[in-house]
């Protein structure tokens, strides 16, 4: 009986053997397909969602229809949210593949495909093959990279250039290949045409910060400092030199001051900022390997060593590797740094996943079947749950619907307003007729964009209730929970027409 066990253990042992042989022949190759089929699928079902989404493919649309593809525009306005990359981004998926929900998710998937070949590529020749299968295999399944991944947002193309900023400056420090040094600075150029200066800021602290841990502040002398300022410059001037030359002041005051100082400053959002938002953040985020976080506690025996230190009064830190240090830099950083800014989002820290990737791969290791396992259950149940649930929700949050009634009901003479609620600029962006925010006169004049404030990101058009009997043909979408408000404020005599998702459409008759 127990020969028999041992016999099925050994071939159980075989197997499990060969599979990792087999993984091991060709690592990248497997992720790439697995992250192929995580970041596209079902795509070109996921509708455009408010309120950020639809934010970039609208500015994306009117620059193409514009022909002008330095100056952001939303609503026929400039505005200065974000750096042009991403636009770049959009505008290039469009002429490929038409406006689309495809094209439009088109880059955020390629560009999450890019992320885990990154992670794999990097960890691999930090530790091994393995490691590096590991980490990428984790980064992909996890809750956060599976929802950036298929987000239209900046943040899955920062993610790749300020992680290969970091990786090519820690490849050149630790091998002695000063040439890479020009692609840290080449990818901190690109992050800050994403982003914005935090792109560079942010990755030449946490290396500032490596080098004072190491001790070894003179290799700031070696690390291709001038010319690789050149460089960077050559590459962020390509579009910030236009911008200035073009918008002037407006775009320095709206760019810098709002959409960087103010969120630096000054709560965007201030139900977030709690002390304790980016620990929610990382636990949610990084689901379902927090659940794996008892292992490690238990192999690396920390409630043994808390105890020793807790007797003897004082904490012994470990000796750790280079590599190590540096990991532990890049997430920290990241999460301090943001965690003391004001305005607090939910993505801002993504870029510390591949350091915290790497830990949870290296105590995982021994544990390879449960890794496998699990990321196949995880991963079937993100394609399912993208079709059943994704899919429809997005649906739900968006204006796609209503803006397919508003495209059969209006013409170019009919004013088409939004009442209550997000203003969905969705509207606009499938219905290809601009809809106004409708608000009393007084409000309206609160609300305009100027100065240095929030009010900046109300771009929207406006037009006063007062002045609705001025148009005789309206059609208004009306967010559900406002509608007797709706009725009761705004004067005509209005015929309900249908209901898409949360948003009702009345339209405007004649008086009697």
């Amino acid at each position: 009986m127990y020969e028999f066990r041992a016999k099925q253990e050994d071939v159980a042992l075989s197997v499990w053997q060969r599979l990792w042989q087999k993984i091991m022949a060709s690592p990248a190759a497997i992720l790439l397909v697995l992250a192929a089929i995580l970041c596209f699928v079902a795509n070109h079902l996921l509708v455009v969602t408010d309120p950020v989404e639809s934010n970039y493919v609208l500015t994306a649309k009117e620059m193409l229809a514009s022909g002008d593809y330095f100056s952001p525009r939303i609503f026929g306005n400039y505005w200065y949210d974000k750096p042009i990359f991403f636009y770049w981004e959009l505008i290039a998926a469009f002429k490929l593949f038409g406006i689309s929900n495809f094209s439009a998710r088109f880059f955020p998937a390629l560009f999450g495909m890019a992320g885990i070949l990154l992670a794999y590529g990097f960890t691999a020749r930090l530790y091994d093959k393995k490691t590096g299968f590991l980490t990428g295999l984790i980064l992909l399944t996890t809750v956060e990279y599976f929802y950036l991944s298929k987000a239209i947002i900046t943040d899955m193309t920062l993610f790749v250039f300020y992680s290969a900023c970091l990786m090519a400056f820690y490849i050149a420090y630790s091998e002695g290949k000063p040439r890479w040094y020009y692609l840290a600075y080449a990818f901190a150029g690109l992050a800050v045409l994403t982003k914005g200066p935090i792109g560079f800021f942010q990755p030449g602290l946490i290396i500032l910060l490596f080098l004072v841990w190491r001790r070894d502040l003179k290799a700031l002398l070696h690390i291709k400092l001038f010319s690789g300022l050149i460089l960077f410059l050559a590459i962020t001037l390509i579009w910030y030199g236009p911008m200035y030359a073009m918008h002037g002041s407006d775009f320095v005051s709206q760019f810098i001051g709002v959409h960087n100082v103010l969120r630096a400053t000054v709560s965007e959002h201030p139900q977030f900022n709690v002390w304790y938002y980016y620990s929610a953040i990382f636990l949610a985020g990084f689901i379902p390997w927090v659940f794996t976080l008892p292992l490690a506690w238990r192999d690396y025996g920390l409630t043994r060593k808390i105890a020793a230190a807790w007797r003897e009064k004082r904490l012994r830190l470990p000796a750790l590797s280079m590599k190590t240090q540096f990991l532990i830099v890049w997430a920290a950083t990241i999460f301090v740094t943001y965690q003391l800014m004001a305005t607090k989002y939910m993505t801002y820290t993504f870029p510390y996943m591949i350091p915290l990737a790497i830990g949870f791969a290296s105590y995982l290791k021994k544990y390879d079947r449960l890794v496998l396992n699990m990321a196949g259950i995880v991963l079937a149940i993100y394609v399912a749950a993208t079709c059943t649930v994704i899919v429809p929700q997005c649906q739900q949050a968006s204006a796609y619907d209503a803006a397919q009634v508003v495209s059969g009901l209006a013409d170019n003479e009919t004013a088409v307003v939004t009442y209550g609620g997000r203003y969905p600029v969705s509207l606009t962006y499938y219905s290809n007729h601009p809809a106004y925010r409708l608000e009393q006169a007084d409000d309206i004049a609160n609300k305009l964009p100027g100065g240095i404030s929030w009010n900046a990101k109300n771009v929207m058009p406006f037009m006063a209730i007062e002045d609705l009997p001025n148009h005789p043909k309206v059609l208004a979408v009306v967010r559900d929970r406002d509608e007797a408000h709706f009725l009761q404020e705004v004067p005509g005599n209005w015929k309900w027409r249908t209901q898409k998702g949360i948003w009702a459409i009345y339209q405007k008759e004649a008086d009697l």
